[in-house]
Formats: structure tokens, sequence, C-alpha cells
């Protein structure tokens, strides 16, 4: 059954009130036409419920957009939606991919992400090429898709909204990394669903490195907002050392935007449920709003807490990430980096929720909490304890 406006519907009963499923819910593309976005083909979705968010076709489908009810929950920085034809990703010293750095979600990967490395090309076999230079977060968010497909399927009395493209990252003498992404959010719901599978094409043996930047912006981040995480660890904090509790922001609970504030980065160690998946949520317990994301620990073994205080900047970034926060050189020294021959592909599942009413936080709150209590203690000390990612061809 579809949940619309307090009722419970029958694809027919549905049918009835309208003549067209869009009048409520519903996949449309559009272009965008003005400034730096203009020509970025968007897919909006609108669940009926009160969730729109958008899909930028041309941006990795990575979610630009997303509110429910009209409050954001979505990040927009100064950046804006640039179109991927104005990417800058070498320039700046390996930094100018923040000038393309907004939205919801940005995707980082498909060969490396963090800060930027030099990687030892030999595995390309071609001599010239004697490394790979990265930038920060790698190259995959500013790659358009091929969009193969997008619309509303009924199986049922159940709708689902769903789009699908490809996104290809490769070269002459190079990776040829493939990522196919599928949206998914049913009518009604206040639930959106990421699969992703990222496969090697090539036939070098090569790198693959993968995280979400998932940055909640305001309202739902706003002083007095919190963190909830099943945190077994306080692995790692930037800023750890003399300077920790300089800023007075610890990482459970947020401040007002700050003048010349540094962002703030923590690596956790998050407890699973018996399914294998680790929820992290940031709530607004005075609007009573909420957001979260469950991650597969299998697939996303690291989770980094990200804090961009600053005002005109302000967001808080839930990275799920499938290597340490040590970098692409560590993971290759600890024998954690990933390899990709020829076929072989890696999948990512996740899901994005928003929390709807006090009930529905203070739901997500126990069961987060019954997984693992997070530190009560706004600053702990930082374990180092970087524990070994096991399983990694």
């Amino acid at each position: 059954m579809v949940e619309l406006f307090g009722a419970k519907l029958t694809r027919r009963e549905v049918e009835s009130r309208s003549g067209s499923l869009s009048q409520f819910a519903g996949v449309r593309l559009m272009t965008l036409g003005d400034g730096l976005e203009r020509g970025v083909r968007m897919l909006e979705f609108r669940t009926g419920s009160g969730l729109r968010f958008t899909a930028l076709v041309d941006r990795a489908l990575d979610i630009a957009d997303c509110e429910y009810r009209g409050m954001a929950i979505g990040w927009h920085s100064p950046a804006g939606f640039k179109h991927p034809g104005l990417a800058e990703y070498e320039g700046e010293g390996g930094l100018a991919w923040l000038r393309t750095f907004s939205g919801l979600m940005v995707t980082c990967g498909l060969d490396h992400i963090l800060f930027m490395y030099d990687e030892p090309a030999d595995h390309y076999v071609y001599s010239p090429r004697k490394s790979v230079s990265h930038s920060i977060h790698g190259r995959v968010a500013t790659l358009p898709a091929r969009l193969t497909g997008y619309g509303e399927s009924w199986s049922g009395d159940e709708c689902t909204l769903w789009c699908e493209g490809i996104v290809s990252q490769g070269t002459v003498f190079g990776e040829d990394l493939q990522l196919v992404r599928r949206i998914e959010a049913n009518v009604g719901s206040n639930e959106i669903r990421i699969h992703d599978r990222v496969r090697n094409r090539g036939f070098y043996r090569t790198p693959h490195m993968y995280c979400y930047h998932i940055n909640v912006g305001h309202p739902v981040l706003a002083e007095g907002s919190r963190y909830l995480a099943p945190i077994a660890d306080v692995v790692w904090a930037a800023h750890a050392g003399a300077d920790y509790r300089k800023q007075g922001v610890g990482y459970r609970t947020i401040s007002a935007p700050r003048q010349n504030f540094h962002e703030q980065v923590w690596q956790h160690e998050l407890a699973a449920d018996g399914a294998g998946r680790s929820p992290v949520a940031v709530v607004n317990d005075q609007l009573a709003l909420g957001f979260e994301v469950a991650t597969r620990k299998d697939q996303f073994p690291c989770m980094y807490e990200w804090q961009n205080l600053q005002a005109g900047q302000y967001a808080l970034g839930i990275e799920p990430s499938t290597n340490h926060v040590l970098g692409h050189k560590a993971a290759r020294e600890r024998g954690e980096l990933i390899w990709l021959e020829h076929g072989d592909e890696r999948r990512y599942d996740t899901t994005f929720r928003v929390l709807a009413g006090a009930a529905e936080i203070e739901a997500a709150e126990k069961r987060i909490a019954g997984l693992g209590r997070q530190p009560e203690e706004d600053f702990p000390e930082p374990s180092g304890n970087h524990r070994p990612i096991a399983g990694r061809a």
C-alpha cells in the first residue's frame, strides 16, 4: 500500500484520485539554465510525503538538493553545482575540487579518496608514466553519467521512484573504472536508497577507494543539534593534541556558525546491527527533524565526521569510507587498498532516512544506542587504533 496524506491507498485508489501520479509524486528530468549550473541535467524526485531531492545526472548522479516539507536537509556551498565542463580537478595544488564541492552527497573515488597523493604507476605498464597524480577526493564527482533510465515502477500496490546511470572514469594507459548507480525512493516514504556498483572494465590491475561526503546543512544543522552514532571507539581527530579543545566544539553537539572556524574531522569506529548495518544521524530536537544514514560495515568499514562550522559554509559531513583517514599511501603499506582485476566489482548499499518528529528521533536514538553507546565526553581522547581492515584482495 502507498501511504499518502495520512491514508493507506491501493494503486487503484491512487489512480482514481488524479489524472497522473505526478500530481502527488514522481521523477522528472530537467536541465538547469543559468550561471555555473547551465546545461546540467537534473532529476527531481518527489515522494509525496514532503520529501524532495534532486540527482545531478551530469555530476555522477550525486544528490544535490534535499528537503522535507520545505525545510532544507542538504548543504549548498558557495561553489554551487558547477557544470562539469568548468571543473578544475588538477588546479590549486590539488585543492581545486573544492570549487565544485556542494550538495547533500558528493561521491569520492573511484581510484582515490582523501588528500593529494602521487601514486606509483608501475601497474599500468607504461614507462613515460612514472606516477598517477591524485587531487583531493578523486575525479568521479565531476564526471557526467550516461542516463540509462528513470521513472515510476509499480509492483502490486507499491510504487518505486527510480533512476539509473553509468559513470565512466578512464584513460589510456591507466584506469578504466565504471560506476553503475541506482537511486530509489518509495512513494509515500521518507527514505532514499542508493545502490552502487564499481567495476574494473579495463585489463590493468587497478586500485579502488570509495567514500561518500554526505553533507547536512541548516536547519537540521543548528546550534544544539546532535550527532548520534554507535561509536565503539574514537580513533582519530585531526585537531587532537594541545589544541583539541581550542575551538570549544566537540564531536557530539553543534555550535552556531563561527567566524574563522577551522574544519574539524574525527574518525569513529562504529558498531553494527545483526544485518551488518551502521546508522549515523544528525538531529535537531527543537525542530523535531533529523537525518539518518545507514551503511554496511563490510562495504564501508570506516566513518569520518566532518565539521565545517564556518559562517557562510555551515555544514556537517557524514563520511562512510572504504579506508582509514590515514590515506592512500598508508592503505597500500597496510595491505588495505582494494585492487580490482578485470571484471572485479564492489557493491555499496546505503539508505538515507528523514526522521520526522520527536517520536522518530527518539526511536532512532534508542536503536543507535542499542548498538553502542557513544562517549559522553565531548572531547574523547582518540585511541589511534586504526583496526586492520581484513579481506581485501
